[in-house]
């Protein structure tokens, strides 16, 4: 297999080659955004929305982007393209640059670094769709929107790292992170749902949630189909004692949540409605409206 091609700063690379220079913000103090991607079937799936969101993240945090979006747009084209993509992942990120020690970012420092990385991805095995995640609650709590509102796709991803290692530790796949009010708001990588009396429930992003591209898309798949589908506040004990529970998130796409500390949810493995939207999801991604070609 030959080396993945990168795109960093106005050049496309072979992998060992890309490099970030040390005092790069966004190695130095997280100070950067991103936004993972996927492919399915030769088309990127959602693109303008990616793009859209990335912006605004860039917006948030008064960061210049230093291309417009039409061409980081095309840019993510062309390194899958390089990399012969079919089915895959992508990662897209925007440093500040401002080469140097100190917090401010020094106007006369090196501006924004743009990069893009295309590859392969495969997150959990196919067995793992139907039997479920193991997830324990972790001691973290999610950041506020007045500290770093969790919307923005920032490169300071401790917060969330902290509580993917604590789940870890004590032998579970993901971790559920609530507010300091004690309500649910995502995991550490993925959008929660909950199945209650054949309604499915997920947290709105006010409360301290990422608004996920594979969270708006299967909002919009329960409205096809039909099923009833609502965005409000709820706690660890309704997630515990759903009849389904499931997670949501570019890499993982819809997974269940079978176990939460140590206790299982519903039957303990991935249940109808679960599965059932896995299944449109999966169709849903393919169309060719969803996607932009490669």
């Amino acid at each position: 297999m030959s080396e993945m091609i990168v795109y960093l700063e106005g050049a496309y690379v072979p992998l060992g080659e890309a490099k970030i220079p040390v005092m790069d913000h966004g190695l130095l103090y997280g100070d950067g955004i991103f936004e993972g991607i996927r492919a399915y079937g030769g088309r990127v799936f959602r693109l303008d929305d990616h793009m859209k969101r990335f912006q605004s993240a860039a917006r948030a945090i008064n960061l210049t982007l230093p291309l417009p979006l039409e061409e980081i747009t095309e840019i993510v084209l062309e390194t899958c393209r390089r990399n012969q993509i079919v089915d895959g992942y992508v990662r897209l990120v925007c440093t500040r640059g401002a080469d140097g020690l100190g917090l401010y970012p020094k106007p006369q420092a090196h501006g924004p670094r743009l990069f893009c990385i295309a590859g392969q991805v495969a997150l959990y095995p196919e067995e793992a769709y139907r039997r479920g995640l193991k997830v324990i609650t972790s001691h973290l709590r999610r950041n506020k929107a007045t500290i770093v509102d969790p919307q923005i796709k920032s490169l300071n991803y401790l917060n969330n790292i902290l509580a993917s290692i604590e789940a870890h530790r004590y032998g579970a796949d993901e971790a559920l992170m609530l507010n300091e009010d004690g309500i649910v708001t995502e995991c550490t990588g993925d959008n929660v749902f909950l199945v209650k009396d054949h309604v499915v429930k997920t947290p709105p992003v006010w409360l301290g949630t990422l608004d996920g591209i594979t969270r708006q898309s299967v909002i919009k798949i329960c409205k096809e189909l039909g099923v009833e589908l609502k965005e409000e506040p709820f706690t660890h004990f309704n997630l515990l004692n759903a009849d389904e529970a499931f997670l949501t998130g570019t890499a993982a796409e819809i997974i269940a949540l079978t176990e939460l500390d140590s206790q299982k949810i519903g039957n303990g493995v991935a249940g109808d409605m679960t599965m059932k939207l896995l299944k449109a999801f999966r169709e849903y991604v393919r169309r060719p409206e969803n996607g932009a070609k490669i």
